[in-house]
Protein backbone atom coordinates (compact mmCIF):
# COMPACT_ATOMS: atom_id res chain seq x y z
CA UNK A 1 0.00 0.00 0.00
CA UNK A 2 1.30 3.46 -0.85
CA UNK A 3 1.72 6.08 1.88
CA UNK A 4 1.41 9.85 1.63
CA UNK A 5 4.75 11.63 1.67
CA UNK A 6 5.63 15.31 1.58
CA UNK A 7 8.49 17.38 0.26
CA UNK A 8 8.71 20.81 1.87
CA UNK A 9 11.11 23.62 1.04
CA UNK A 10 11.35 27.31 2.03
CA UNK A 11 13.79 29.92 0.71
CA UNK A 12 13.96 33.71 0.83
CA UNK A 13 14.10 34.95 -2.77
CA UNK A 14 12.99 38.19 -4.48
CA UNK A 15 12.73 39.79 -1.04
CA UNK A 16 10.08 37.40 0.29
CA UNK A 17 9.69 33.89 1.69
CA UNK A 18 8.78 31.30 -0.94
CA UNK A 19 7.54 27.92 0.27
CA UNK A 20 6.79 24.76 -1.65
CA UNK A 21 4.93 21.67 -0.51
CA UNK A 22 4.70 18.63 -2.77
CA UNK A 23 2.48 15.67 -1.87
CA UNK A 24 3.38 12.25 -3.23
CA UNK A 25 2.04 8.72 -2.91
CA UNK A 26 5.37 7.07 -2.37
CA UNK A 27 5.70 3.36 -1.48
CA UNK A 28 9.45 3.12 -2.14
CA UNK A 29 10.89 6.64 -1.85
CA UNK A 30 11.43 7.15 -5.57
CA UNK A 31 8.66 9.70 -6.02
CA UNK A 32 9.95 11.76 -3.10
CA UNK A 33 13.44 11.79 -4.59
CA UNK A 34 12.06 12.94 -7.93
CA UNK A 35 9.91 15.59 -6.23
CA UNK A 36 12.91 16.84 -4.26
CA UNK A 37 14.92 17.17 -7.47
CA UNK A 38 12.03 19.08 -9.07
CA UNK A 39 11.96 21.38 -6.03
CA UNK A 40 15.68 22.03 -6.51
CA UNK A 41 15.00 23.13 -10.09
CA UNK A 42 12.11 25.37 -9.00
CA UNK A 43 14.22 27.30 -6.53
CA UNK A 44 17.17 27.48 -8.93
CA UNK A 45 14.81 29.05 -11.49
CA UNK A 46 13.50 31.58 -8.98
CA UNK A 47 17.04 32.57 -7.94
CA UNK A 48 17.92 32.98 -11.62
CA UNK A 49 14.90 35.23 -12.16
CA UNK A 50 15.89 37.40 -9.21
CA UNK A 51 19.45 37.77 -10.51
CA UNK A 52 18.29 38.63 -14.03
CA UNK A 53 15.24 40.81 -13.39
CA UNK A 54 15.77 42.59 -10.06
CA UNK A 55 16.09 46.38 -10.42
CA UNK A 56 18.05 46.33 -7.16
CA UNK A 57 20.95 44.32 -8.62
CA UNK A 58 23.26 46.59 -10.58
CA UNK A 59 24.25 44.11 -13.29
CA UNK A 60 20.83 42.51 -13.80
CA UNK A 61 19.31 42.59 -17.26
CA UNK A 62 16.55 44.91 -16.03
CA UNK A 63 19.03 47.34 -14.47
CA UNK A 64 21.13 47.39 -17.63
CA UNK A 65 18.05 48.03 -19.75
CA UNK A 66 16.95 50.79 -17.39
CA UNK A 67 20.32 52.51 -17.78
CA UNK A 68 20.08 52.30 -21.56
CA UNK A 69 22.90 49.77 -21.91
CA UNK A 70 20.82 47.26 -23.89
CA UNK A 71 18.99 47.64 -27.18
CA UNK A 72 15.63 45.95 -27.70
CA UNK A 73 17.14 43.27 -29.96
CA UNK A 74 19.60 42.33 -27.17
CA UNK A 75 16.93 41.42 -24.62
CA UNK A 76 16.30 37.85 -23.56
CA UNK A 77 13.01 36.26 -24.70
CA UNK A 78 11.93 36.07 -21.05
CA UNK A 79 12.34 39.80 -20.49
CA UNK A 80 10.57 40.57 -23.76
CA UNK A 81 7.65 38.43 -22.56
CA UNK A 82 7.54 40.21 -19.19
CA UNK A 83 7.67 43.67 -20.78
CA UNK A 84 4.92 42.72 -23.24
CA UNK A 85 2.75 41.62 -20.31
CA UNK A 86 3.49 44.90 -18.53
CA UNK A 87 2.35 46.83 -21.57
CA UNK A 88 -0.79 44.70 -21.85
CA UNK A 89 -1.80 45.53 -18.28
CA UNK A 90 -0.80 49.19 -18.63
CA UNK A 91 -3.19 49.56 -21.54
CA UNK A 92 -5.95 47.48 -19.94
CA UNK A 93 -5.81 49.51 -16.70
CA UNK A 94 -5.78 52.87 -18.44
CA UNK A 95 -2.23 53.54 -17.26
CA UNK A 96 -2.75 52.71 -13.57
CA UNK A 97 -0.41 49.70 -13.86
CA UNK A 98 2.94 51.22 -14.73
CA UNK A 99 6.51 49.90 -14.50
CA UNK A 100 8.24 53.06 -15.71
CA UNK A 101 7.55 55.85 -13.24
CA UNK A 102 9.45 59.14 -13.05
CA UNK A 103 12.08 59.00 -10.35
CA UNK A 104 11.92 55.22 -9.99
CA UNK A 105 13.22 53.97 -13.32
CA UNK A 106 12.27 50.62 -14.82
CA UNK A 107 10.80 48.32 -12.16
CA UNK A 108 8.81 45.32 -13.47
CA UNK A 109 8.67 43.58 -10.08
CA UNK A 110 4.87 43.87 -10.01
CA UNK A 111 4.79 41.53 -13.01
CA UNK A 112 7.89 39.43 -12.45
CA UNK A 113 6.88 37.70 -9.21
CA UNK A 114 3.59 36.23 -10.43
CA UNK A 115 5.04 35.36 -13.83
CA UNK A 116 8.10 33.67 -12.35
CA UNK A 117 6.15 31.64 -9.78
CA UNK A 118 3.64 30.56 -12.43
CA UNK A 119 6.53 29.40 -14.61
CA UNK A 120 7.88 27.50 -11.59
CA UNK A 121 4.51 25.76 -11.22
CA UNK A 122 4.59 24.83 -14.90
CA UNK A 123 8.09 23.43 -14.39
CA UNK A 124 6.75 21.18 -11.62
CA UNK A 125 3.95 19.91 -13.84
CA UNK A 126 6.43 19.24 -16.65
CA UNK A 127 8.52 17.21 -14.20
CA UNK A 128 5.51 15.05 -13.40
CA UNK A 129 4.71 16.68 -10.05
CA UNK A 130 0.92 16.87 -9.95
CA UNK A 131 0.02 17.77 -6.35
CA UNK A 132 1.66 20.86 -4.87
CA UNK A 133 1.20 24.26 -3.29
CA UNK A 134 3.70 27.02 -4.08
CA UNK A 135 3.39 30.12 -1.90
CA UNK A 136 5.29 33.34 -2.64
CA UNK A 137 4.71 35.75 0.21
CA UNK A 138 1.00 34.91 0.39
CA UNK A 139 0.40 34.62 -3.35
CA UNK A 140 -0.32 30.98 -4.14
CA UNK A 141 -0.49 28.63 -7.11
CA UNK A 142 -1.65 25.08 -6.46
CA UNK A 143 -2.54 21.85 -8.21
CA UNK A 144 -3.76 18.32 -7.68
CA UNK A 145 -6.26 18.67 -4.86
CA UNK A 146 -8.14 21.35 -2.91
CA UNK A 147 -5.77 23.57 -0.92
CA UNK A 148 -6.93 26.06 1.72
CA UNK A 149 -5.50 29.58 1.46
CA UNK A 150 -6.09 32.31 4.02
CA UNK A 151 -6.56 35.97 3.08
CA UNK A 152 -5.09 38.16 5.81
CA UNK A 153 -7.25 40.79 7.44
CA UNK A 154 -6.03 44.14 6.03
CA UNK A 155 -5.77 45.78 9.47
CA UNK A 156 -5.31 42.94 11.98
CA UNK A 157 -2.26 40.77 11.34
CA UNK A 158 -3.49 37.90 13.51
CA UNK A 159 -6.84 37.53 11.75
CA UNK A 160 -8.12 36.28 8.40
CA UNK A 161 -10.96 37.90 6.51
CA UNK A 162 -11.51 34.91 4.23
CA UNK A 163 -10.39 31.31 3.73
CA UNK A 164 -10.40 30.00 0.17
CA UNK A 165 -10.27 26.54 -1.31
CA UNK A 166 -8.18 26.46 -4.48
CA UNK A 167 -7.68 23.53 -6.84
CA UNK A 168 -5.55 23.92 -9.98
CA UNK A 169 -5.50 27.70 -9.79
CA UNK A 170 -3.93 30.73 -8.19
CA UNK A 171 -4.71 33.50 -5.72
CA UNK A 172 -2.95 36.84 -5.19
CA UNK A 173 -3.57 39.75 -2.84
CA UNK A 174 -2.45 43.36 -3.09
CA UNK A 175 -2.66 45.52 0.02
CA UNK A 176 -1.12 48.21 2.16
CA UNK A 177 -0.66 46.24 5.37
CA UNK A 178 2.93 44.98 4.97
CA UNK A 179 4.76 47.53 2.82
CA UNK A 180 2.56 50.58 3.30
CA UNK A 181 1.64 52.72 0.32
CA UNK A 182 4.06 50.99 -2.06
CA UNK A 183 1.64 50.60 -4.98
CA UNK A 184 1.47 53.75 -7.05
CA UNK A 185 -1.25 54.81 -9.45
CA UNK A 186 0.67 55.15 -12.71
CA UNK A 187 -1.77 57.82 -13.88
CA UNK A 188 -0.81 60.21 -11.07
CA UNK A 189 2.45 58.86 -9.64
CA UNK A 190 0.88 58.99 -6.17
CA UNK A 191 0.15 56.11 -3.79
CA UNK A 192 -3.08 54.24 -4.43
CA UNK A 193 -5.23 54.65 -1.32
CA UNK A 194 -8.79 53.77 -2.37
CA UNK A 195 -8.54 50.16 -1.18
CA UNK A 196 -7.19 48.36 1.86
CA UNK A 197 -6.77 45.05 0.07
CA UNK A 198 -7.87 43.24 -3.07
CA UNK A 199 -7.62 39.53 -3.76
CA UNK A 200 -7.94 37.87 -7.17
CA UNK A 201 -8.41 34.19 -7.95
CA UNK A 202 -7.54 33.14 -11.51
CA UNK A 203 -6.27 30.16 -13.46
CA UNK A 204 -2.65 31.39 -13.34
CA UNK A 205 -0.62 33.44 -10.87
CA UNK A 206 0.55 35.67 -13.71
CA UNK A 207 -3.06 36.77 -14.22
CA UNK A 208 -4.04 36.83 -10.54
CA UNK A 209 -1.03 38.86 -9.36
CA UNK A 210 -0.98 41.39 -12.21
CA UNK A 211 -4.76 41.89 -12.03
CA UNK A 212 -4.65 42.39 -8.26
CA UNK A 213 -1.83 44.94 -8.55
CA UNK A 214 -3.44 46.84 -11.43
CA UNK A 215 -6.85 46.88 -9.74
CA UNK A 216 -5.36 48.11 -6.47
CA UNK A 217 -3.55 50.89 -8.35
CA UNK A 218 -6.89 51.94 -9.86
CA UNK A 219 -8.46 52.39 -6.43
CA UNK A 220 -12.15 51.72 -5.84
CA UNK A 221 -12.79 51.54 -9.60
CA UNK A 222 -10.44 48.58 -9.76
CA UNK A 223 -12.92 46.27 -8.07
CA UNK A 224 -15.37 46.26 -10.98
CA UNK A 225 -12.50 46.28 -13.48
CA UNK A 226 -10.94 43.15 -11.99
CA UNK A 227 -14.30 41.41 -11.60
CA UNK A 228 -15.06 42.00 -15.29
CA UNK A 229 -11.87 40.25 -16.43
CA UNK A 230 -12.56 36.81 -17.81
CA UNK A 231 -11.86 34.01 -15.36
CA UNK A 232 -11.21 36.32 -12.37
CA UNK A 233 -13.00 36.22 -9.02
CA UNK A 234 -12.49 39.08 -6.58
CA UNK A 235 -12.62 39.84 -2.86
CA UNK A 236 -11.90 43.44 -1.80
CA UNK A 237 -12.01 45.77 1.20
CA UNK A 238 -12.17 49.46 0.34
CA UNK A 239 -10.86 52.41 2.35
CA UNK A 240 -14.26 52.74 4.06
CA UNK A 241 -13.92 49.08 5.15
CA UNK A 242 -16.74 47.90 2.93
CA UNK A 243 -16.37 44.33 1.69
CA UNK A 244 -17.00 43.28 -1.91
CA UNK A 245 -17.04 39.70 -3.22
CA UNK A 246 -17.91 38.22 -6.59
CA UNK A 247 -20.38 35.36 -6.59
CA UNK A 248 -17.84 32.78 -7.74
CA UNK A 249 -15.16 33.61 -5.19
CA UNK A 250 -14.19 30.16 -3.82
CA UNK A 251 -14.73 30.57 -0.09
CA UNK A 252 -14.08 27.33 1.79
CA UNK A 253 -17.11 25.58 3.27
Amino acid sequence: MSTAEEVRRVEHIMGLPISLRIDTADPDGGASVAASMAADRVFAWLREVDARFSPFIADSEVSRLGRGELESHELSPDLVEVLDLCEEYRVASGGAFQVRLPGRGLDPCAMVKGWAVQRAAELLLAEGVTTFCLNAGGDVVSAGRPWRVGVRHPEQADRLCAVLEITDGAVATSGRYERGDHILDGRTGRPATGLLSLTVVASSLTEADATATAAFAMGADGIDWAAAREGCEVFAVDAERRVFRTSGFPVAA
